[in-house]
């Protein structure tokens, strides 16, 4: 276990991720996932845990921090009339389904697939945030039926495979298919609980094998940086959805853009190298 010399500015360094991740959170529908399963992954293995199972950790434990981001999100939001149920209700069982089985798949790869994963998304949707045009449409309505059950599962599978609360998926879906940014962003919001939480408790039941794993893990969720984090994430999702509603976030998302893009490179190229 490290010393208090290393575990003071490793606090430190994950408050301000946990605040960061929040912010993101409500402003932009990102979900702070996408920033903090880099964050535990390089403060992890920086500090010399190499489990084999270190990435399926990070990704618990990130799912486990979205739960409360995207309660305090979405009643944020909420407040504001701008959270389309509807379209909860009828996207939660297919998301659902596929957050448990993306568990199960997570845990059975190896943790450099999971980085190419992460990092090939995460280089795709850096793309899209930095060119996509609001005005590009695949329809006027949001997809119902086939297509609904088809595509729902999608997007919870692949966010428990990044550790990600869905909002990065959710919100280009529902914008291509003519929903306003801002209603699009607080109802992607829903959806990191709807994956967050069937996920995380599936990852808190799995152990992960307990050589070279860090300290205070339960299952898959580091127990230590989930309180760090969520101490913060808590408190500044509501600020995010405050100026999601006030700020044009365009600018911003392009900047986030790049650096999602420098961070999937990255993870890339740990992939790569092994």
């Amino acid at each position: 276990m490290p010393d208090i010399a290393t575990l003071i500015p490793i606090l430190a360094l994950l408050m301000i991720i946990g605040a960061f991740a929040g912010v993101l959170a409500g402003l932009l529908g990102v979900g702070g996932g996408i920033v903090l399963v880099p964050a535990f992954y390089y403060t992890f293995s920086g500090l010399g845990y190499t489990s084999p199972q270190l990435v399926q950790i990070c990704l618990a434990t990130s799912l486990a921090t979205i739960i409360f981001t995207s309660i305090r999100s979405v009643s944020s939001h909420h407040k504001k009339g701008a959270v389309d149920w509807d379209i909860l209700k009828t996207w939660a069982p297919g998301i659902i389904i596929g957050a448990i089985i993306g568990v199960f798949v997570a845990a059975e790869l190896r943790s450099n697939t999971l980085l190419l994963i992460f990092g090939t998304l995460a280089f795709i949707i850096g793309l899209y945030m930095a060119f996509g045009n609001s005005g590009w449409r695949l329809g006027e309505t949001m997809p119902t039926g086939i297509k609904r059950a088809v595509l729902s599962p999608i997007v919870g599978f692949l966010s428990v495979l990044m550790g990600i609360g869905g909002g990065s998926f959710g919100v280009p879906i529902m914008t291509l298919h003519g929903r306003p940014i801002h209603r699009a962003v607080a109802t992607a919001a829903g959806f990191g609980l709807i994956i967050a939480l069937p996920a995380a408790i599936t990852f808190l039941l799995t152990p992960a094998p307990e050589l070279n794993r860090p300290p205070f893990t339960i299952g898959h969720v580091n127990i230590a940086a989930f309180l760090v984090v969520i101490s913060m994430t808590t408190l500044t999702a509501p600020l995010g959805a405050k100026l999601a509603h006030s700020l044009n976030p365009k600018p911003l998302k392009r900047v986030f853009a790049v650096f999602l893009i420098f961070v999937a490179v990255n993870m890339l190229r740990k992939a790569y190298l092994g």
